[in-house]
């Protein structure tokens, strides 16, 4: 893997050091200038939970199940190994939404403490923690002069902003990309940047109002109270606003007596009788956790999808989509497979007609590019009628790693192309794509997006990019999938679940194996590419690294 992992919600305090995890569940290092770095480029993420000293390890629901969360370390962060399966069918379109947990409960009741123990036991990757108290409404300046003399009710339903937290969450059910606001407590106040989530397979949703809305309640699939003496809440309170958030002790009571005391009579605990399940004393309440745990794992193994299988037999007598161009094959062309498919090649040689062949098919996907007339004058006072880029921008996205080799044939053809970089590996044991990391520059969505890999098989791996990039609100017609070779069967399998994404290869080879491998194929393009050894089972790219 080759970078970090989907944001989630701020956590008060840093992780531990043994697990240094992604923004907003407590374990993302998100003070680290990496993380900062990641967040201004629009970094993407995931979320992985750590294992604690003081519990046992679960069995994860994903077949990568490993006693401490699997970790790749470099000198500014650390990369979570564990992927996420497929969210979506051979279709293309999700089939199974993410599981939402509501965590309701009084001020300072402990919920977000109970919501990383959960997601402790849960040893599951792709978990986000979501906080109502990112959806404050942003305050007038008469109000925000209220809230300076603690005369603000932050603890009435008309604070809270239900539309963005609807649609939020409706947006990360569904798989998609959201942007959620960062709040100032100190200024009472959102900051400029927002935070961007995606890619959760368990959503836990955690604020006082958390069941005070019927629409929301109908996005949670479990409701969970966390029920804790008032005493305990007064007592927790007035620590956490007096060291974080900068209040004096007169204004905390204050603030409780008028408002937070009086709201929690009103308009929570009334709402306890809506939950599936109340936890007494909190975090203290190990055995109430366990059963959530435990309900958690049975729902997200019925959601479980195999998309491999579908897509082998699936489609795959049709003609070849419209959507495809394959590059003429000029005797060049042909002369350039023929170098980098013989075994005997050497790796020099390799990499040489490798890059070759790129640089003309990223010529070749160009053309597709929309181009509007232009007129421009010549050095001798002529008009010229021309052809100038009618897009906004150009994006290039590699699958890595083999994806990744095609990055230098797209910058020199296109001047400041902004690249991104989505991982996807194989699980050995379902045969299933899995999707560990992506980075995605801003505002991808307003972009043409060149999508690469070197070779695509099944389709499998090039169906979860493009699944992440439509996720992230890339229209599906400006999206171009480029490999250097492309078997039928992938060709099929992308053109049928997106067909409006256009698929341009140098060449189409029509059978695939049993274990999935072109034939006659080109090899482990990576291995041959950068002389890296074979893997064991002697399974090609698409298999080891990028399931193309």
């Amino acid at each position: 893997m080759a970078a970090p992992p989907a944001s989630a919600d701020t956590a008060p305090s840093p992780p531990p050091p043994s697990a240094a995890s992604p923004e907003g569940t407590g374990r993302q290092a998100e003070h680290s200038e990496a993380a900062s770095e990641d967040r201004n480029a629009g970094s993407l993420d995931r979320l992985l939970p750590p294992v604690g000293a003081g519990r046992s390890p679960r069995k994860r629901t994903t077949s990568q199940c490993k006693s401490e969360p699997p970790l790749l370390r470099t000198s500014k962060r650390t990369i979570y190994t564990a992927g996420r399966p497929p969210w979506y069918n051979e279709h293309g379109t999700q089939s199974k939404e993410a599981f939402a947990i509501g965590l309701g409960g009084g001020s300072a009741s402990g919920k977000t403490t109970v919501a990383r123990m959960i997601i402790e036991a849960l040893d599951v990757p792709w978990v986000v923690l979501l906080s109502m108290d990112s959806f404050y409404k942003v305050l007038t300046p008469q109000q925000q002069e209220q809230a300076a003399c603690n005369n603000f009710n932050f603890d009435h339903p008309d604070a809270f902003d239900f539309d963005l937290i609807i649609s939020t969450l409706k947006k990360l059910k569904q798989g998609r990309s959201v942007q959620v606001p960062i709040y100032d407590f100190t200024t009472h106040s959102r900051k400029k940047e927002w935070k961007t989530l995606y890619g959760a397979n368990v959503i836990i949703f955690e604020g006082i109002m958390a069941f005070a809305d019927k629409t929301l309640l109908e996005l949670l699939d479990m409701k969970i109270f966390v029920d804790t003496d008032s005493d305990i809440r007064l007592v927790r309170r007035l620590r956490r606003d007096i060291s974080e958030r900068g209040r004096d002790i007169e204004g905390v009571i204050k603030q409780y007596n008028k408002f937070v005391k009086p709201a929690f009579d009103q308009y929570i605990q009334p709402t306890m009788r809506l939950a599936d399940i109340v936890v007494p004393r909190g975090s203290g309440n190990t055995v109430a956790i366990d059963l959530i745990v435990q309900h958690v794992h049975s729902q997200l193994e019925e959601r479980e999808l195999s998309v491999r299988a579908a897509l082998a037999s699936a489609h795959q007598c049709h003609p070849l989509p419209q959507t495809l161009s394959v590059l003429k094959s000029t005797p060049q062309v042909r002369g350039m497979h023929t170098i980098i498919r013989d075994k005997e090649t050497s790796r020099d040689e390799f990499i040489f007609y490798s890059k070759r062949l790129m640089r003309l098919l990223i010529e070749h996907a160009l053309s597709f590019l929309p181009f509007q007339d232009c007129v421009v004058q010549t050095p001798q006072g002529q008009d010229y009628a021309g052809k100038c880029y009618a897009g906004k921008q150009i994006t290039g996205v590699s699958i890595l790693r083999a994806g990744e080799t095609m990055e230098p044939a797209l910058r020199a053809v296109c001047k400041d192309v902004r690249i991104g970089t989505i991982l996807i590996q194989t699980n050995q044991l379902t045969g299933e794509p899995e999707l560990h990391y992506l980075r995605l520059p801003k505002d991808i969505s307003d972009d043409h997006v060149i999508l690469m890999d070197c070779t695509v098989s099944t389709g499998a791996a090039a169906m979860m990019a493009v699944r992440v990039l439509l996720d992230h609100d890339v229209p599906e017609d400006k999206i171009f999938l480029l490999s250097l070779l492309m078997a039928e069967m992938g060709v099929h399998s992308v053109a049928y679940a997106f067909p409006r994404v256009r698929i341009i290869t140098t060449a189409v080879d029509k059978r695939v194996n049993d274990l999935f491998r072109i034939i006659p194929g080109i090899g482990n393009f990576g291995d041959r590419y950068f002389g890296t050894d074979a893997v064991p089972d002697g399974s090609d790219e698409e298999e080891a690294a990028s399931t193309g």
